[in-house]
């Protein structure tokens, strides 16, 4: 039986028991612990279904891939922050965003690819750290599907906005966008925009404060190292803030929400498939 309609399951937060129906687990405090009646089969894969290691996971094996695949070859770097680098003729081809894939090359579907592909051992370093820190947060809050939403929302919204100011800002100094950029940090400010506003929308101060000082400390940081991409920090939070808006963690996770999330997902790995397949030509032309 894979759905279940009645009686009791296992809540995938505190492991106690609760109705299927439940709309909220009275021990843990998380939303739906039913999961429309799939508990018994989506519980498996974590309190989070999975997403976290899915991230981490695709995260990992297209790094690899970037820099084992680069055209150029393995660039081993001069120093600490650009050891085992993928070249960008790499980072172009697997998905890489800003300026240049988006307007030159008329790639706009790299917002939705960027944020899975690093540039370097220490950036997937620190983002994968970040992100197993606050996603199970997110999670539980909000709901995986909806933290899922959140994350590609984000990521969509900073990307975007690291490649509009890299297009018309791309002279300035530090506030002027990026010609190439990746990472997972546009979905990781996104998860902080959320906790932002689940402490304004009433559910904890303390979570709302913490995830401001979060994302000032990430931003102080960003005007101090060049190579951060602030735009796409910045664009992550904002975007992550308002599809929270829409996605109030204050009311239940619903079945559309799982449908989005797995739309999310689908469209990130056509994003991908489609950066590579069109773009094999033209760095290798």
């Amino acid at each position: 039986m894979l759905r279940q309609r009645w009686g009791s399951v296992v809540c995938p937060g505190c492991r106690n028991l609760v109705g299927v129906q439940d709309e909220r687990c009275l021990n843990c405090g998380r939303w739906n612990p039913g999961l429309w009646g799939f508990a018994p089969l989506l519980g498996r894969l974590g309190r989070d279904l999975g997403f976290t290691p899915v991230v981490m996971w695709s995260c990992i094996i297209l790094y690899l891939a970037t820099i084992l695949l680069a055209p150029g070859g393995i660039d081993l770097g001069l120093g600490l922050l650009n050891f085992l680098s993928p070249d960008n003729d790499s980072l172009f081809l697997f998905g890489g965003s800003g300026a240049g894939p988006v307007f030159r090359a008329g790639r706009w579907w790299t917002v939705l690819s960027a944020g899975w592909l690093h540039g370097g051992l220490l950036h997937i370093l620190f983002n994968m750290m970040s992100l197993r820190n606050l996603a199970p947060l997110v999670g539980d809050l909000y709901g995986a599907s909806r933290m899922v939403i959140i994350y590609t929302t984000g990521g969509i919204a900073g990307f975007t906005a690291s490649s509009l100011a890299g297009q018309f800002l791309g002279w300035l100094p530090i506030i002027g966008g990026a010609d190439l950029t990746v990472g997972a940090s546009a979905g990781i400010c996104a998860f902080l925009g959320a906790l932002f506003y689940y402490g304004k929308r009433g559910g904890s101060r303390m979570i709302g404060d913490q995830a401001k000082s979060w994302a000032i400390g990430t931003l102080i940081l960003g005007l101090f190292l060049p190579f951060i991409d602030n735009w796409a920090h910045a664009g992550g939070f904002v975007g992550g803030y308002v599809s929270s808006k829409f996605l109030d963690p204050l009311y239940p996770e619903r079945l559309d929400h799982f449908l989005a999330a797995l739309a999310c997902l689908a469209l990130t790995a056509i994003a991908i498939a489609l950066s590579i397949i069109s773009g094999w030509s033209i760095v290798n032309g």
